[in-house]
């Protein structure tokens, strides 16, 4: 995908970086985060979804708390966090509603990422989020997250996000103009990059770390970012976030910050996930008319098409769709597990709740989490 092709962009995630939202650690910038909104609101009406991953709770909370320094210990930053989160939502929702967009608050913490329910769970959330038209605002929950389940860095979570909703682009914003061949502090003949491959060698030497103190990334982490990122094909665009109209500037193509390009396609790299990636747990064995829906109109799977179900499988994990004669022709994350999935086989989906006594998804596969083979 060439910049040009950014107007074509359907799921955007924006994350902007704790420096830029709380002017270097003196509380919130209300004036740039007002006009990223904006731009963000503009993403909307053009039909574009929009994913915020903010960072900023914990310096928030630290100016909050008078606190000069970043705290060390884990509990010190759970609380600043707890305090800083307050006014950072209070501050993005008065400004989404000012163009009569709703938001949401969504905490996120990696076993939510690394559970297979938890996984689906989220994902179905922040996808209905777009469907109504919301504007998903993520951030790690730092106040219950502990030192062996943190994403380190919201870099890392805005790139996990654009993998669980397989956003087309990730824009970085950061107090840097992009990625140099060196540090630009260090070496006055540095020059930015406009544009390289996720994969080049070159990354791995030019990248360094956070220098202001406040957030737990730097380039480095920004690049690995664009890497995660790249594995659902997302393209991923780091800029400075000080730039008038950042965000409206990238997607309409110009040339700002560093474009780091994915080695693989979107569609490409969800075949390989789901195909190749995950171990199957179970069979669906489908009749005819979900075999035609399947292949022929891209539908979801729904669980009248299926004659039987057997395995052992939960929710969120992965199963092989096959026809009466045995032979595969998907794979997909299932939304029910497999007790469940043989009792409302061949079933309509207004007739779960009478046979299981609640209902979750009127599809036992969704579309978004199915690949044909």
């Amino acid at each position: 995908m060439n910049r040009t092709d950014f107007a074509k962009v359907k799921r955007v995630v924006v994350k902007i970086g704790s420096s830029l939202l709380t002017k270097g650690g003196q509380g919130l910038d209300k004036v740039a985060i007002a006009a990223w909104v904006e731009q963000m609101a503009g993403l909307r009406r053009q039909s574009i979804d929009v994913i915020l991953v903010s960072s900023g709770s914990v310096a928030e909370g630290m100016c909050r708390l008078g606190m000069k320094v970043r705290p060390k210990t884990l509990h010190e930053l759970q609380a600043a966090a707890s305090v800083g989160q307050m006014g950072l939502v209070r501050v993005f929702d008065d400004n989404f509603q000012r163009h009569r967009l709703h938001a949401a608050q969504v905490l996120l913490t990696h076993d939510d990422l690394s559970d297979r329910q938890r996984y689906l769970n989220a994902r179905s959330t922040l996808l209905t989020l777009l469907k109504f038209g919301v504007v998903p605002v993520i951030n790690e929950n730092d106040a219950v997250a502990t030192e062996e389940i943190r994403f380190g860095d919201n870099d890392t979570l805005a790139a996990l996000v654009a993998n669980l909703v397989e956003a087309d682009l990730l824009i970085i914003l950061t107090d840097q103009q992009g990625l140099f061949t060196g540090d630009p502090g260090l070496h006055p003949d540095a020059k930015l990059i406009s544009e390289i491959s996720v994969n080049d060698d070159r990354l791995d030497v030019m990248a360094g770390d956070s220098r202001s103190g406040l957030g737990r990334g730097g380039m480095c982490t920004k690049v690995r970012a664009a890497r995660l990122a790249s594995r659902s094909g997302a393209a991923t665009v780091i800029a400075a976030g000080a730039v008038d109209n950042v965000i409206t500037s990238v997607i309409s193509g110009a040339d700002l910050g560093t474009y780091l390009l994915p080695d693989i396609e979107p569609l490409v790299a969800r075949k390989r996930w789901l195909a190749g990636q995950l171990q199957v747990k179970g069979q669906l064995v489908l009749d005819a008319g979900a075999v035609r829906m399947l292949q022929n109109e891209g539908k979801s799977l729904l669980a009248v098409g299926v004659k039987l179900a057997s395995g052992r499988f939960e929710r969120g994990e992965l199963v092989s769709c096959v026809d009466e004669r045995g032979l595969e022709i998907a794979r997909g994350l299932v939304n029910y597990g497999n007790a469940d999935a043989q009792l409302i086989a061949g079933k309509n989906s207004s007739e779960f709740e009478n046979i299981l006594g609640y209902f979750d998804d009127s599809e036992l596969i969704h579309r978004d989490n199915l690949v044909i083979i």
